[in-house]
């Protein structure tokens, strides 16, 4: 990423004293460096006065040249959709509990935030999923997800019945709660938990995860990131379904309908702090290794 910057925004939930805390000590630096700093009209609380610039979503995107996101993982995919088609580079600052995508710690803020306007940072490239719910006789309902395409169970307590195919290719007919379709980014996210693999974010794979699924034979798989997804309801007594992308409702899914889960041509630019390793970031995140010493590589 290029130096240069003069116009930031700046994203968070405001109204959560963590996120607030360090919007205030971030906000006074960049004002510093004689910065134009813009904050959504929706999250604008008047705490930062003068000091920042509130517009509309559309002026945000196309001004700023730089997003510094304070919050959770949830909040980074807020903004990840919100930029997707504009290109705009994402700086994410944790205040959230896991922080797989905002990975920048509080007390390294302002050297990160440097770093960034400095164009020292590490810039890693993530590809987009595009989900789409085909209805007969209506107008197809889409989203964009950065971390995962969630089948689930909707106001019911009865498994569902679906079918997945791939590329056209009957894979299975499924008897469980749900489906996880996730990029190699989400691995880390719904798809983990549900027992799928951590995959390194730049690889081209899908992870195809099956939420608690009826039969032990049923176990997730890895496929192509070109590949499209297709899963279709079975008719069955008092169940419903709903899609979700990065847990945002895309809708019902209904027998009659199909969720297509394809490549998007959008991608997002993370920026990490130089010498970021992912692997160091696993075992932070996860609690692996044994002593100190293996925290320190």
């Amino acid at each position: 990423m290029s130096a240069g910057i003069h116009t930031c925004a700046l994203l968070g939930r405001f109204e959560d004293a963590s996120v607030a805390e360090s919007a205030a000590t971030l906000v006074p630096y960049l004002a510093s460096r004689g910065l134009t700093t813009l904050v959504q009209q929706s999250a604008s609380t008047g705490l930062f006065g003068d000091q920042v610039a509130v517009v509309e979503d559309q002026e945000l995107v196309a001004r700023a040249q730089l997003v510094i996101v304070i919050g959770g993982d949830g909040s980074l995919l807020y903004a990840a959709r919100l930029v997707a088609a504009h290109g705009l580079p994402l700086l994410g600052i944790n205040r959230g509990r896991l922080g797989f995508l905002t990975d920048v710690m509080p007390q390294d803020m302002i050297s990160c935030v440097e770093a960034a306007l400095e164009g020292r940072c590490d810039s890693d490239h993530r590809p987009l999923l595009e989900a789409c719910i085909v209805s007969p006789g209506q107008e197809d309902r889409r989203q964009l997800a950065l971390n995962d395409v969630v089948l689930s169970k909707w106001e019911t307590g009865r498994i569902l019945d679906f079918e997945t195919r791939i590329n056209g290719r009957y894979v299975n007919t499924h008897g469980g709660d749900g489906l996880v379709v996730a990029s190699a980014t989400g691995s880390t996210a719904y798809a983990l938990s549900c027992g799928g693999p951590i995959v390194e974010p730049d690889l081209d794979v899908l992870v195809v995860v099956p939420i608690c699924p009826h039969t032990l034979s049923d176990r997730p798989i890895v496929v192509s990131r070109h590949a499209t997804v297709g899963i279709k309801l079975h008719e069955r007594a008092g169940t419903r379904a709903q899609v979700t992308c990065d847990g945002v409702v895309l809708g019902e899914l209904q027998p009659a309908d199909e969720l297509i889960i394809t490549p998007s041509p959008a991608r997002i630019t993370l920026l990490h702090p130089p010498g970021y390793n992912y692997f160091r970031l696993l075992r932070a995140k996860l609690h692996w290794g044994r002593g100190s010493f293996d925290h320190k590589r």
